[in-house]
């Protein structure tokens, strides 16, 4: 199922041109709305092809996450839950290659699934982009360092690690404002019948045309060829950045994300990450599916 663009977006653009000006350009015509669950190892192992599709076709988009707390069932008692959650993360982190301990489910469950939430949209009162690299500092903490993300401390630091101004952060978390920003991203997922997590919406914010809606994970080529096809056009990508400058913004990557956004083999970003390592470039984090590296600044 698909909306009309001009429905769901404030946009006043009436150009039905396919040949975008600089103009264009600069503003951004597509607007893509992610909608994700802090606690879901989908959304997680979704992270490759968003920085692929940032790097190569930034110059064209803004993404918009939207929490949309899929995840009901971490809030109802069952004997197998722990059991069930480990099993699903397990077998996602072995066909992703995007680590997910499930042994969190067993050792250290996470007690308000909500909570984690809300604190994105506190984070995204400092600013969108805030609130994104807060969502990777609880990905990181979640899936790898087996963190539960709805303790009060553990969202201090994923505010440190994110560079948030913190006290600001803490006066936010449980305030009006961050309550009425999770239940609006709620209400979106209802108007726009997300029913599955993840989910990309793509819209083009120029041309008077319906959105393309994909649900689950899929290769990279379908967000792509999806991307061309709402653009009307087909873009060559951007060069790719030195992977220093790559690592150097991104701070933790997996060695999966430089697969796939540098297009080459697990193997080879192996051996390029432990030339670094010996340089002493990069540290690798113990992870107990495939490799994942922090920058050393």
């Amino acid at each position: 199922m698909s909306w009309n663009q001009t429905e769901l977006t404030s946009s006043n653009h009436t150009n039905t041109s396919a040949n975008y000006s600089y103009v264009d350009i600069v503003q951004k015509p597509i607007e893509i709305f992610v909608f994700i669950d802090p606690l879901c190892a989908e959304c997680w192992s979704l992270e490759p092809y968003l920085k692929k599709l940032s790097v190569e076709y930034g110059r064209f988009f803004t993404i918009r996450q939207i929490v949309s707390g899929q995840l009901r069932a971490l809030n109802t008692d069952s004997f197998d839950k722990p059991r069930k959650l480990k099993d699903m993360w397990e077998r996602t982190a072995k066909r992703t290659g995007m680590s997910c301990d499930g042994d969190l489910w067993i050792e250290n469950p996470v007690s308000y699934p909500w909570i984690a939430s809300l604190a994105i949209k506190a984070a995204e009162l400092q600013g969108k982009k805030a609130g994104m690299v807060f969502l990777r500092k609880l990905q990181e903490n979640l899936f790898l360092k087996k963190q539960n993300i709805s303790d009060g401390d553990v969202l201090l630091q994923c505010a440190k690690e994110a560079k948030l101004d913190v006290e600001e952060f803490e006066r936010d978390l449980f305030s009006g404002s961050a309550k009425k920003a999770y239940q609006c991203d709620l209400k979106l997922t209802r108007e726009m019948e997300v029913d599955y997590i993840p989910t990309i919406v793509f819209f083009n914010q120029v041309v008077e045309e319906e959105g393309i809606k994909i649900s689950g994970l899929y290769p990279y080529e379908i967000y792509e060829l999806v991307l061309k096809e709402m653009l009307q056009r087909t873009p060559i990508p951007s060069v790719k950045p030195p992977l220093e400058t790559f690592l150097e913004y991104y701070e933790v990557v997996g060695t999966k994300e430089i697969s796939v956004v540098y297009d080459w083999s697990l193997a080879k970003t192996e051996k390029e990450m432990k030339k670094l390592q010996f340089q002493q470039v990069v540290e690798k984090i113990p992870a107990k599916y495939g490799s994942f590296w922090k920058y050393i600044f």
